[in-house]
């Protein structure tokens, strides 16, 4: 593997959903279990990895809603089904499948994977290198950086790659330094947060270039009813403590990880790991990657 390949760095937690609901339940171990989300996730990190090596792979995984961010806004992810039962045995299995692929997995605790894989990038750029983020969570925008970009799945490939640049066409002009602010402004359905009543995606991005930052905008309103529409004026003044709060909440957090060190993975271990959950073809695939 070469130095300039990146750290893969996975949203364990979105792979395992994603697959869970987008691949059949008739995908089953030998005594009838459903693994389509563990199969469907081990299939999108070596999809990755065919188009894109890596020097390593991080596997995150976290909570489901951090405690301190319920507490700032208590509605913060509550209208989230609770986890299928055929899941969660899924993903209680998922850390020691992940594992034995020679893959590093790092719980965030009570902290959520979003935090983790932050701080991943973070301590792998530092060091000179790059990373690459699988996830389809827009909190880690915030993450992209020259060295940090998220990388999209298209139909089983990689798909395209979201940098610096794409951060900013996909929101007007605000670029990753900002992403916490303008999710406070417009909001995160994924998250069950509204952002502030009657203000969209672009009308923040104009705020944010304007004022340089959610506490520019809330400052503008005290001092000057022209910021924007005065209508908006007073609910960004109405809303201004909870819109901090949201901020707050999607401020990813950093968390004190340790670098891995490049580590090829291990597809016999894998083939194994694979065959001893009753997943008899994904062990013949990976088998059969053992020589490459």
């Amino acid at each position: 593997m070469t130095a300039a390949a990146p750290l893969l760095i996975a949203d364990v937690p979105w792979l395992l959903y994603r697959s869970f609901f987008g691949l059949p339940r008739s995908i089953v171990d030998g005594e009838g279990r459903p693994v389509n989300a563990l199969l469907g996730t081990v299939n999108a990190l070596l999809a990755v990895l065919d188009g894109r090596p890596a020097r390593a792979v991080v596997a995150c995984f976290g909570a489901e809603q951090a405690a301190y961010r319920v507490r700032l806004y208590p509605p913060y992810h509550a209208h989230r089904e609770p986890m299928p039962p055929e899941l969660r045995a899924q993903w209680t299995q998922a850390p020691g499948l992940l594992a034995s692929l020679g893959w590093t997995v790092c719980d965030a605790g009570e902290l959520e994977a979003d935090d983790a894989m932050f701080s991943h990038a973070r301590a792998e750029t530092e060091a000179g290198g790059e990373a690459l983020l699988l996830t389809a969570d827009r909190d880690l925008f915030q993450a992209v950086a020259a060295n940090v970009s998220i990388v999209q799945l298209a139909k089983g490939r990689v798909g395209g790659e979201i940098g610096p640049a794409q951060v900013r066409e996909r929101y007007h002009g605000v670029g990753p330094e900002l992403v916490p602010d303008m999710i406070a402004l417009r909001g995160d359905p994924s998250d069950g947060l509204p952002g502030a009543p009657g203000i969209g995606v672009k009308t923040a991005a104009e705020l944010l270039l304007r004022h340089g930052s959610l506490e520019g905008v809330l400052a503008a309103t005290e001092s000057d009813d022209r910021a924007t529409r005065p209508r908006a004026t007073a609910t960004l003044r109405e809303h201004a403590e909870l819109l901090r709060a949201f901020k707050e909440i999607a401020t990813l957090v950093r968390m004190d990880v340790e670098r891995p060190p490049d580590q090829p993975t291990d597809f016999a271990a894998g083939a194994d790991a694979a065959r001893g959950l009753g997943m008899k073809r994904l062990g013949e695939r990976l088998e059969g990657m053992t020589a490459g």
